[in-house]
């Protein structure tokens, strides 16, 4: 068996999970707004958040937990379980459905160097191409990508995320390469 990678305050981690059975995750449009809405309430308390992807059947984040948090780090898997719980819930009662919504435990794979930081967050954003829900991942809406190019209000480290590419023109061209390239990467 596989052994979760532990939760540590300052570190950078790629968490992500699919429905129970490869169930859909988010039948329509209000569940992804939802989903959004949940992170805000229980994640950013205690991490920043970098890049998303919401997918029909699963999902990507690339967070870091904050350092200066008063929760134990042996307590920071509850805000996630919160997150799950929460999203759910709401899931059961507004679908009509019983049982659990997401595959029992949420992958993380702690990230240990900018270079895979870098490709950690072209994976999530060119996930929708990879996995045919769109031709053109700039125009996903699910994702952070066109939140990180643009300027409007964001929740997001826009400004940690492009100065990681150098700026945004380096940010939409490291982009466009990966897709040239065919996705050969790996987060």
């Amino acid at each position: 068996m596989e052994a979760k990678e532990k939760l540590e305050k300052g570190s950078f981690y790629h968490i992500f999970n699919r429905g129970n059975n490869k169930e859909d995750l988010f039948p329509d449009e209000n569940a992804y707004a939802h989903f959004l809405k949940l992170i805000s309430r229980h994640i950013i308390p205690i991490a920043d958040v970098y890049a998303y992807c919401l997918l029909k059947n699963h999902f990507h984040l690339l967070i870091q937990i904050k350092e200066d948090i008063e929760l134990k780090e042996d307590k920071l898997h509850q805000p996630f379980s919160n997150l799950f719980n929460a999203y759910a819930k709401t899931a059961n009662k507004i679908y009509n459905r019983e049982g659990s919504l997401f595959r029992s435990n949420y992958k993380r794979i702690k990230i240990k160097d900018e270079n895979q930081l870098i490709n950690t967050i072209l994976y999530i954003h060119l996930n929708p191409v990879k996995h045919g829900f769109t031709d053109d991942f700039r125009h996903y809406e699910h994702s952070s990508y066109p939140t990180i190019i643009s300027e409007k209000p964001t929740k997001l480290n826009r400004e940690f995320v492009l100065h990681l590419f150098e700026n945004k023109e380096n940010f939409i061209a490291s982009h466009q390469i990966k897709v040239l390239e065919k996705f050969d990467l790996e987060p």
